[in-house]
């Protein structure tokens, strides 16, 4: 993974607690698109660039915001390659990997200097770019995707509203219950580094998955009858629980395929077109199983499991 530590880069690997728990480290970029007349980082189209990686879940929240708003044209992107080894997030082109599209640099880090050249952190995607201030202007997974409904919203070409007036606060309290027994609770448990700590971290998450597996049996999405915000931050944990997570993370009291509901919902975000497209099963998996030595120290990807996408997912009655 690597860390930048007055703008020279380190090979450090995560720092667990005490007890071997996986502490993830805060975002530092924080700034905000405003459409007041004198923002910093104002509206316009075409004025920003997203740096993302098909693996990321993270990222991912910020492709699919991107698809189901029709903000391709207005927001540009890069996609790092899927391998992540000692120089940290390339920009290798192929295995989905586009290379920069912006300055033609080699990692991503370079771009997390462009704009602070004494940088201290880790370099992490997604990271959205202001072309003309020539600097980030935010790597904070769920700001970015909220700056898509609120602020550029407006620039593309889709009808949905994934954060509806009146209803940023549950979405957000859906977010931040979400975020550590499960999103952040895979990781929590695969980088553990003691059985108590990785003990821990997967009760916790199939606790949760239990929960929102009757939240998803009496209404559609987390939020009630329409999609949101919440469900993409959901979405793209579930959608590599299976392929990924239930074996290279230890994540394996149950398949995500056992819980009905949990399963028919990430079917049908995944059979979504816009989303659909957003989706690189094979990144997702070379990246995981050859970038944690640690946890895979053969780097051999597996080829399994079978799983077939467009199956019914049985949402259409659910209220």
């Amino acid at each position: 993974m690597g860390r930048m530590v007055d703008g020279k880069w380190t090979t450090e690997w995560y720092s667990p607690d005490q007890e071997g728990r996986f502490v993830r480290n805060e975002t530092h970029f924080r700034a905000r698109i405003g459409s007041e007349p004198d923002a910093t980082h104002p509206v316009a189209s075409g004025r920003y660039h997203l740096y993302v990686a098909h693996a990321c879940p993270w990222a991912h929240r910020t492709l699919m915001g991107r698809a189901l708003y029709g903000l391709d044209a207005a927001i540009s992107v890069s996609v790092v390659h899927p391998d992540m080894g000692d120089d940290g997030w390339t920009f290798i082109k192929g295995d989905g990997g586009t290379g920069d599209t912006q300055f033609s640099l080699s990692f991503l880090r370079e771009i997390y200097l462009r704009a602070k050249p004494d940088y201290t952190g880790r370099v992490t995607v997604p990271v959205l770019w202001d072309k003309t201030a020539g600097t980030i202007v935010n790597n904070e997974s769920r700001e970015i995707l909220r700056m898509m409904s609120r602020e550029l919203r407006g620039l593309g070409s889709g009808s949905l509203q994934l954060c509806p007036a009146g209803m940023e606060t549950e979405v957000d309290a859906v977010i931040d219950d979400l975020y550590n027994p499960i999103n952040n609770g895979v990781y929590r448990a695969g980088f553990a580094t003691t059985q108590h700590a990785y003990a821990e971290a997967v009760t916790e998450l199939f606790d949760a998955l239990a929960r929102y597996e009757q939240v998803l049996g009496k209404q559609r999405y987390l939020c009630g009858a329409n999609l949101t915000e919440a469900d993409l931050c959901l979405f793209s944990t579930l959608l590599r629980f299976d392929p990924v997570y239930h074996y290279h993370f230890k994540c394996n009291l149950k398949r995500l395929r056992d819980f009905p509901n949990l399963w028919g919902f990430t079917l049908e975000l995944a059979q979504i077109p816009q989303i659909q497209q957003t989706i690189f099963l094979p990144a997702i998996k070379q990246h995981y199983f050859r970038s944690h030595p640690t946890v895979n120290p053969t780097r051999v990807v597996p080829l399994g499991p079978e799983i077939d996408w467009e199956a019914a997912h049985g949402r259409d009655a659910m209220p």
